[in-house]
């Protein structure tokens, strides 16, 4: 968690740093503004698609496995934004490489998606911002060529910031907590479940 949040800081500097030489910028040039639009103001609110990138590590439930990997995916969403508060939903779906063995089972989570809910607080170019929401995805388990596999829904929450790095483009660091349900397997005899922490790093673009 430790390089979480130094990255955090990292990323909200850039984002002050851009936003005071974009003002810089537009105060030489004298370019207008109004009331109602603010020099220098960002817009968070509308439709977006992305990318990200990042690193999964878990427990498997009743079993000593910890699968651990990189992920990477898509998510889209949408923001409603009133003031400086910002408030929206966001899909995402990704494929995982996150993997342990703990003889004689080797348990793995392929891929996984979340629904969820955000809510945020602006500084401009500069979003800081919890979620929360519906998790879903696959457990993967095999012993001795045998594979079984069980897809499960549980929740999710997390916390991230995001930066707009020119009026169409941000970027975002975010961690998740991923928690699936517990499953019966025939492979093992008793009940999986899975449950992992994400942080990742995306871009996006605002439509």
């Amino acid at each position: 968690m430790k390089w979480f949040v130094v990255g955090a800081a990292a990323l909200v500097a850039a984002g002050w740093t851009a936003s005071a030489e974009a003002a810089d910028l537009n105060y030489g040039q004298g370019a207008p503004y109004t009331v109602n639009q603010p020099l220098n103001a960002y817009s968070w609110a509308g439709p977006y698609l992305g990318g990200n990138i990042g690193y999964e590590w878990g427990s498997v439930d009743n079993n000593p496995a910890k699968p651990s990997g990189f992920v990477g995916g898509v998510q889209a969403g949408y923001n409603f934004q009133n003031g400086p508060w910002v408030f929206g939903v966001e899909g995402d779906i990704q494929a995982a490489g996150a993997d342990d063995t703990f003889a004689p089972w080797k348990f793995s989570n392929p891929w996984f998606g979340t629904l969820r809910g955000r809510g945020g607080y602006a500084f401009s170019n500069v979003l800081f911002y919890g979620t929360a929401g519906l998790a879903f995805g696959e457990l993967r388990a095999q012993t001795f060529g045998w594979t079984e596999s069980h897809t499960s829904a549980g929740w999710t929450i997390g916390a991230g910031a995001e930066v707009g790095l020119a009026p169409n483009w941000s970027a975002k660091l975010e961690y998740l907590y991923i928690n699936l349900s517990t499953s019966q397997f025939a492979i093992t005899g008793v009940s999986n479940g899975y449950s992992a922490s994400v942080v990742r790093a995306g871009v996006n673009y605002h439509f």
